[in-house]
């Protein structure tokens, strides 16, 4: 398999008359190359072909990727609605490889949807598939994955969870031979040979001089020389989406003439409007929260009845019977706590040892809460484990697929790395925090503020985020979702962190409340 940039030239193209495939890929947040699919990269050859120094539109082979452009010239792929700017680098592999013969191997993520693997990866998978090796260490490729073959299965070798893969058969990607000839016109168009005047090229030709202007002041640092620009400055209007011109277009301008060094005057700047019934526009995480009981013995006592005749079953927590001592007799000393003591659940009704139920109060939060242990009941107010941090949340406007009617809501999540205190895995060790600002979306209809709302409400309580291992990139001591899922992309579904979803509000409602923050929590 060849590496990327090696033996290339310009843009990266193979030595003459060397075959390759070639495969399109873009930078995550995380900082993985992430293959775009076999009709993408066809596409983007074919404009390539045109100019070498042209802009694919995404969205004229993919309806998904509708928001999308690459520029050929910066390397870049930008978001029109976000203004959100990502490398994209052009990689080569053998024809006999998997992307060579259309294999795409994928693993089923949260939502029963299937997420191709890096290609890097995938290839890998496909060499130890086709010599008939009954499993696959992912190891060596920095991932704590066993690939099994004869189950079709995906383990995390840290957390033992297990998920599907499949392989499936799709487009070959495109095979190329020695250097590809350069056009002297972009963009180019469908027959006559005009530019194309849909609505997204026109948006993307109005980025080009700045583009460019990225380019040049590259090529003069590279070079040491040092020169000021007389140019005026750029007025960047419409930021907010309240003018004639199309917000994206003023965003990514704007972004461009900054990172060039041109001055840039944003004209009559205004903040983002609050969102409908909700009182203020940020929150900043706690630090401490009051602590119910005054000791584990007095919350165990606000939440349970004294059984005098304990049934003759099991207590869930020891697997002791009931009408026994205690498991933990002898481990643990507590005043008025007697192993044979038994309690009831005041909700559920369901019976444990109470020096049992102090053992797993001392090994939580030790919030002042309880949760059953059978059946997640809540008792008291749960508190999570998130680091410091802040949450902004107001109104742009724009639709969400699936809610044409109604603006957006968008929540800004922002957490800095930091050292990990007594409630963490590791005191005292760093922790890493990823891809921040993490930006996500609500429709603002009645229902999204209701989620909005009691999203507020998990974060105060330090419920949104916890410190833990990242399923996504195996990295452990980094900051992590906390099984309450958010629509992280705006204008598709790609990830399934998208929409449209019409079940994700009532899904992320059934989360909310499992971690006790119901819309009986909600003030009328």
């Amino acid at each position: 398999m060849a590496r990327p940039g090696s033996g290339l030239n310009g843009l990266g193209y193979p030595p003459q008359n060397l075959a390759r495939v070639v495969v399109w890929e873009w930078m995550n947040e995380h900082g993985r190359w992430r293959p775009y699919t076999a009709a993408v990269c066809h596409h983007i050859e074919n404009v390539l072909k045109g100019d070498a120094r042209g802009t694919v539109v995404l969205g004229q082979v993919d309806a998904q990727l509708a928001p999308y452009i690459i520029d050929l010239q910066s390397m870049h792929q930008f978001r029109q609605d976000t203004g959100t700017m990502r490398p994209v680098q052009r990689n080569f592999y053998e024809p006999s490889s998997a992307p060579g013969k259309g294999v795409v191997w994928e693993w089923e993520n949260d939502n029963g949807s299937w997420t191709p693997y890096d290609m890097e990866i995938s290839v890998t998978i496909q060499n130890a598939y086709e010599k008939q090796h009954p499993w696959l260490d992912l190891t060596s490729l920095g991932f704590c994955y066993l690939i099994d073959f004869n189950s079709m299965s995906q383990t995390n070798r840290q957390s033992q969870r297990k998920r599907r893969l499949r392989r499936r058969m799709d487009l070959a990607y495109p095979l190329i031979m020695g250097s590809i000839p350069k056009s002297q016109s972009w963009p180019v168009g469908a027959s006559s040979g005009q530019p194309c005047s849909c609505q997204q090229c026109i948006l993307v030709n109005s980025t080009r001089a700045a583009s460019n202007a990225i380019l040049a002041s590259q090529r003069r640092k590279l070079h040491g020389v040092c020169c000021f620009l007389r140019v005026p400055a750029l007025p960047v209007k419409n930021l907010t989406g309240s003018g004639p011109v199309h917000p994206a277009l003023a965003g990514m301008t704007g972004i461009l003439m900054c990172a060039a060094g041109l001055p840039v005057c944003l004209t009559e700047p205004q903040a983002h409007p609050p969102v409908p019934g909700i009182n203020g526009m940020r929150r900043k995480t706690k630090k401490k929260h009051l602590r119910r009981g005054k000791n584990p013995e007095d919350v165990v006592r606000r939440y349970t009845d004294k059984i005098k005749a304990a049934p003759d079953e099991d207590c869930t927590i020891c697997m002791e019977r009931l009408s026994m001592a205690s498991g933990y007799e002898g481990v643990l000393q507590h005043r008025g706590i007697k192993p044979e003591l038994v309690g009831k659940l005041g909700k559920c009704g369901h019976m444990y040892h109470l020096l049992c139920l102090v053992a797993m109060y001392n090994n939580g939060n030790k919030d002042g809460s309880l949760q059953c242990p059978t059946c997640k009941t809540i008792y008291g107010e749960k508190t999570g484990t998130q680091p410091p941090g802040k949450m902004e949340y107001h109104v742009i406007p724009h639709c969400l697929p699936g809610y044409s009617d109604s603006k957006t809501i968008r929540i800004v999540y922002d957490i800095p790395a930091g050292i990990q205190t007594n409630e963490h895995p590791n005191p005292g060790k760093k922790f890493s925090a990823r891809g921040f600002p993490r930006h996500c979306y609500l429709p603002d209809n009645d229902k999204g503020r209701k989620v909005l709302k009691l999203l507020i409400m998990a974060w105060d309580r330090r419920l949104i985020f916890t410190i833990g291992t990242s399923s996504t990139t195996g990295e452990s001591d980094t900051v992590v979702w906390n099984e309450i899922h958010h629509k992280t992309e705006f204008g598709s579904n790609l990830t399934g962190h998208g929409y449209p979803d019409p079940n994700y509000l009532d899904n992320v409602l059934t989360e909310l409340a499992a971690q006790g923050v119901g819309e009986d929590n909600l003030k009328d």
